[in-house]
């Protein structure tokens, strides 16, 4: 794999949560809240029948304090949910934040800090480094092995009058410490697991090749990928165990960290106005694009994607080569394999594919997209 410009390189200085892993280490959760007299609780009421968030509470109750729980998260959460869980902050006045659940309780905990601690509206902080107050404390606790949110400074929210996706991002919103305990992530139904895993693998792949990659996002995101690849199929034949699950987490916080360090390409682009029109699971709508981005990047980053399949020990290293292990994955996951067989017609991929030249991710794609490439890449996956 070549090695980026060092002309290009930006700053490595963004820095990472402190990290509490092993399986069994959410027992230790109130040594990380110690001092505290009331933990805010964000997480996902269907995450109630594996208990997860139940457990997490009586370890803080019993600890003495004070559990205001927020269960109401969304998948996808817009900017109007952002606001009703902001007033939560606001009249439990907690002095920690516990996000537990997949990547939307993640960013919903991060925005919902952000919005009661500065004010104003969830678009006031589209882009990066605009907030005005220091943010209450934070944990995050992964249940799925998908989003990397755990490991990023950013979310990524709806905007409810537009319907476009918005990444907001901050230092601050980066979590403190981040909790890796692969039991919790072990309940998840495989279709769960399946969705967020091929969401991760199209972290590494897409943040592997950006042209905003540097040498530390590039190390994240290569070893992200060896262990995401080495173990997803364990994941998609049901045989996956403690230690299977724990390599998918650690793969999913890699490859969160790289993209925290290098942003993400043109398949995040295309997946969001997908996910915000049809109401598409985001890992849904990555499956059903990212062998096509793939195939479109070849002509400017077929080196790196040929080192990529190498690492993966695939039989054809090449672009091709890790288009068609997508593909294979998506269909051993059971995942639809056209936009059309989503409800997605013709007459919308214009629209689609001017929001999607809209989106921010689609600046650091290797090979330059225009709103016509977008739109290409939406008929090739009709």
């Amino acid at each position: 794999m070549h090695a980026p410009d060092p002309g290009a390189i930006r700053s490595l200085s963004r820095p990472l949560p402190r990290l509490v892993c092993g399986a069994g280490c959410l027992s230790g959760l109130p040594r990380l809240t110690a001092g505290r007299k009331s933990v805010a609780v964000f997480t996902d009421f269907g995450l109630r029948s594996a208990g997860h968030p139940q457990r997490a509470i009586a370890l803080l109750e019993a600890a003495g304090h004070r559990v205001p729980v927020f269960d109401g998260t969304e998948e996808n959460p817009d900017s109007l949910h952002i606001e009703k869980a902001s007033q939560f902050i606001a009249a439990e006045r907690p002095d920690i934040i516990v996000a537990l659940g997949g990547g939307s309780s993640m960013d919903t905990a991060k925005t919902a800090n952000l919005l009661f601690s500065c004010g104003g509206k969830v678009n006031h902080y589209q882009g990066y480094g605009k907030a005005t107050a220091p943010l209450l404390p934070m944990i995050g606790i992964p249940t799925t092995t998908g989003t990397g949110s755990e490991a990023q400074s950013y979310a990524v929210i709806v905007d409810r009058q537009t319907h476009l996706k918005m990444a907001c991002g901050d230092p601050a919103m980066l979590f403190g410490t981040v909790v890796l305990d692969p039991e919790l992530a072990l309940s998840q139904p495989r279709g769960v697991s399946a969705i967020s895993g091929l969401d991760a693998i199209s972290h590494a792949l897409e943040a592997a090749v950006t042209t905003a990659r540097n040498p530390l996002s590039l190390s994240y995101a290569r070893e992200a990928w060896r262990l995401l690849s080495t173990h997803f199929d364990r994941v998609l034949a049901r045989s996956a165990d403690v230690a299977t699950i724990s390599a998918m987490q650690w793969g999913a916080f890699l490859a969160g960290a790289s993209i925290e360090q290098s942003m993400l390409g043109a398949c995040h682009a295309t997946a969001n106005p997908l996910t915000a029109h049809y109401g598409l699971t985001h890992g849904v709508a990555i499956g059903l694009m990212l062998p096509w981005v793939i195939r479109h990047n070849a002509r400017a980053a077929a080196g790196d994607y040929e080192a990529l399949a190498r690492d993966a020990g695939m039989r054809l290293e090449s672009a091709e080569g890790l288009a068609q292990q997508i593909e294979a994955w998506r269909t051993a996951a059971g995942m639809p394999a056209r936009l059309g067989a989503c409800g997605i017609r013709d007459g919308i991929l214009p629209i689609l594919a001017e929001e999607a030249s809209q989106q921010w991710t689609g600046r650091f794609n290797p090979a330059p997209m225009s709103e016509i490439d977008f739109l290409q890449l939406y008929r090739s996956a009709m």
